[in-house]
């Protein structure tokens, strides 16, 4: 569906907030606790709906208001602005805040181990890895070019011999064959494409291939950790266990919230379960949901270093982490 996309590009981080829609706050517990999510609800965040619709926040003693995101959300502006607590966004946007714009910000776990933006192509003209872009038109959201043109580089792909073309997020132009690839999730735009013209995908992704981010990173505030870190451990260890419970079968859940939470999305429910299985490989990790090894905090900050963001390893506190 949705990474280092559009939707988490961070823009005018000191502006107003944007406005949110408030999709729910389920429970009746002491401390209140506002939680900004990145997008439209989707399986995407298929572990934080469970957890509220399980009990888990209330059971920590929150009184959890979750927020939904959208294409006029930046999650950064909400927690500078005080109307969330915590957010989940891109290394890249944040760290960029805070090294040009002195955002205070810490990101203190992830989401995805591994991000989930790729490349995506037509099996019937398959791309597999950076070298089939050459002499190849691929389509890609003017604020990833950046990051496409890293993997280019990384993967020793002259620039000069792939025809990059703006993406509008619509996969028509590749079933129709105008393009030839796109960037976008490859846990979902893959059984989209399907879906809408009966075209089977292929994809890979541009982590596969030098560009070691992760995605979904959860950020607050240097105040709020200050002040609310026993309720920012506490939402961490309860969406956790929403994660948990999620996989343990990805298909089994999305079912359940068609007329909850997935209500009005305008997505049908095989989408969500292909999309909740496909995140799995990318989400899940030894160490813990929402964990970030000491070498994958190097490895983004290698990647990073590739689009000229200079980060630093105490942009990431893995404190909070040990206390979950």
């Amino acid at each position: 569906m949705n990474l280092t996309l559009h939707r988490r590009k961070f823009l005018g981080l000191m502006g107003a907030a944007a406005s949110l829609p408030l999709i729910s706050g389920r429970a009746s517990a002491a401390t209140p606790f506002n939680f900004q999510a990145s997008w439209i609800n989707d399986a995407e965040f298929m572990g934080y709906f469970l957890a509220a619709d399980k009990g888990y926040y209330t059971e920590e003693g929150l009184d959890l208001t979750y927020l939904s995101g959208g294409p006029d959300v930046i999650p950064e502006s909400t927690i500078v602005a005080g109307k969330a607590d915590l957010t989940l966004t891109t290394p890249d946007t944040t760290i960029k805040a805070i090294v040009e714009q002195g955002a205070p910000f810490k990101i203190i776990g992830a989401q995805y181990q591994k991000n989930p933006i790729g490349i995506v192509s037509l099996a019937k003209n398959p791309i597999k890895e950076p070298k089939d872009l050459i002499g190849k038109t691929l389509a890609v959201p003017p604020v990833n070019v950046i990051s496409v043109e890293a993997m280019l580089k990384i993967s020793g792909v002259d620039r000069s011999k792939v025809n990059i073309v703006p993406y509008a997020y619509d996969p028509t132009p590749l079933i129709k064959g105008e393009i030839d690839a796109s960037l976008d999730f490859t846990t979902n735009v893959p059984y989209t494409i399907k879906q809408s013209g009966g075209e089977e995908a292929v994809s890979f992704l541009l982590y596969d291939f030098g560009f070691t981010i992760f995605n979904d990173t959860v950020v607050v505030t240097e105040e709020a950790l200050k002040t609310k870190r026993k309720e920012i451990v506490s939402f961490l260890r309860a969406s956790r266990k929403g994660w948990v419970d999620n996989f343990k079968d990805p298909a089994a859940y999305p079912p359940k919230l068609a007329d909850t939470w997935f209500k009005g999305t305008g997505r049908s429910i095989e989408n969500e379960v292909y999309f909740n299985t496909a995140q799995k490989p990318l989400i899940e990790t030894t160490d813990g949901i929402f964990s970030m090894s000491e070498a994958a905090i190097a490895a983004n900050i290698e990647a990073l270093a590739s689009v000229g963001i200079a980060a630093k390893r105490e942009h990431f506190d893995t404190t909070v982490l040990q206390e979950i």
